[in-house]
């Protein structure tokens, strides 16, 4: 019974996991080894002969033969009955020991002690796969989904963890799905399985997806200088070509969007702007809020916001549904951009308007800030709007829009 269950032992180790010969054959001796010295003290005068096929072993204990015993564990009588007539002093005396001598606790001990040392070797492997891989695009199949997370295994049945924070918004899985994903993190808990994160919301993720359909930046000839997402609503991806007949931006597109459409339906219709690549701040910015027109842009200091002047009509292009358009071209140039209005010529002798920032007095600075967030930047930019697109848009409670514009509508009552 106790060689059915080594046996089975064995086959595990050799059949269920992915583990070097010689690493299998010093697991295994060390294994019995260390019962070796439970049982008999010490080990150093035993032979272990493993047979790994067969699932089977050899143990023999060697002791010197000697006149007078004086250390059981190493030498043994010659006047011993164990002994043939043919043995002399000094010789050796090979014992096979079988492994009913151990007893059935010893023998499993040797089984639960091989059983760890195999979940050791095998969580120490499916770490290192897969920490030398971050950053790397990843394919596997969805085996279960919770509420918080979707599990996927690879290949090997290894489990890897999708987290609902690192998902596109909006996005669902069910079993057996097919799923693409970064690989973002391999972490070691308190000796437990590894716990590898995918990602499907990082710009690396959108960068990946890039090389694997677009075979010039794949073979190096158009490079991705900076990726920022805002996932499931939008992305900006600016490239740079180091061949002057390549198009990046048409390349990266492809003939009616062929190559772009694909990347566009894994990120569940993400929009995707391409833009070249350039080091000029206020060139990057003008193909940042594309297809926005600005008339001017002041940088100012590198601690200061940069000001980005548009006609109203552009505003509302430049600033994007949610203000998405503006805070992706922040950054991508690393910066945040306010966007402020410049009146038209035409409008110069009209009645004159006031800046929302000679308001601080009456009106808090944190509602001023949300409101020159979305382009008003003066009263009348305020007033002409209504009171429900400006709480949508600015992200204000209703009452606190009413009030506003109150304090901004008496202004031109009193002028009057």
């Amino acid at each position: 019974m106790e060689k059915i269950e080594l046996k089975d032992a064995f086959a595990e180790f050799k059949n269920q996991k992915n583990i070097d010969r010689p690493t299998m054959m010093g697991v295994l001796e060390d294994v019995f080894r260390t019962q070796i010295t439970k049982t008999y003290g010490s080990a150093d005068n035993f032979d272990i002969i493993i047979n790994i096929d067969k699932g089977d072993c050899e143990i023999y204990w060697n002791r010197e033969v000697v006149e007078e015993v004086e250390d059981p564990n190493t030498q043994i009588a010659i006047d011993d009955e164990m002994l043939d007539d043919d043995y002399e002093l000094g010789e050796t005396f090979a014992k096979k020991i079988e492994l009913k001598d151990f007893g059935r606790r010893g023998i499993l001990n040797i089984r639960q002690n091989l059983q760890g040392r195999i979940l050791d070797i095998e969580k120490a492997n499916l770490y290192n796969k897969y920490v030398g891989k971050i950053g790397e695009l990843f394919t596997g199949e969805v085996y279960q989904t919770w509420a918080k997370e979707v599990l996927i295994l690879d290949e090997d049945g290894n489990e890897l963890r999708l987290p609902k924070s690192e998902q596109i918004p909006g996005e669902h899985f069910k079993k057996n799905d097919t799923v693409r994903a970064i690989i973002k993190s391999v972490e070691m808990k308190n000796n437990t399985t590894p716990y590898i994160v995918l990602s499907r919301t990082t710009p690396e993720f959108l960068e990946k997806l890039f090389e694997q359909e677009v075979p010039e930046i794949y073979d190096g000839l158009i490079t991705i200088k900076k990726v920022v997402r805002v996932p499931g609503e939008r992305a900006k991806v600016a490239v740079e070509s180091y061949d002057e007949r390549i198009d990046p931006i048409g390349a990266c597109i492809g003939v009616k969007g062929a190559r772009i459409i694909g990347i566009v339906r894994e990120l569940r219709n993400e929009n995707i702007d391409v833009l070249q690549w350039t080091s000029n701040t206020q060139l990057l910015i003008q193909r940042a809020l594309n297809p926005a027109k600005i008339s001017s842009v002041v940088l100012g200091a590198d601690d200061e916001k940069i000001k980005v002047y548009m006609l109203p009509d552009e505003v509302k292009k430049g600033i994007g549904k949610g203000g998405c358009n503006i805070r992706l071209a922040g950054m991508l140039v690393g910066k945040e951009i306010e966007v402020w209005r410049e009146l038209p010529e035409s409008d110069e002798n009209d009645e004159e308007d006031v800046l929302l920032s000679e308001f601080n007095d009456v009106i808090e600075e944190w509602i001023i800030e949300k409101l020159q967030g979305i382009g008003c930047d003066t009263a009348k930019s305020v007033l002409a709007h209504s009171a429900a697109d400006i709480a949508k848009r600015a992200d204000l409670e209703d009452e606190t829009v009413a009030e506003v514009m109150d304090i901004l509508r008496a202004e031109f009552e009193d002028e009057e």
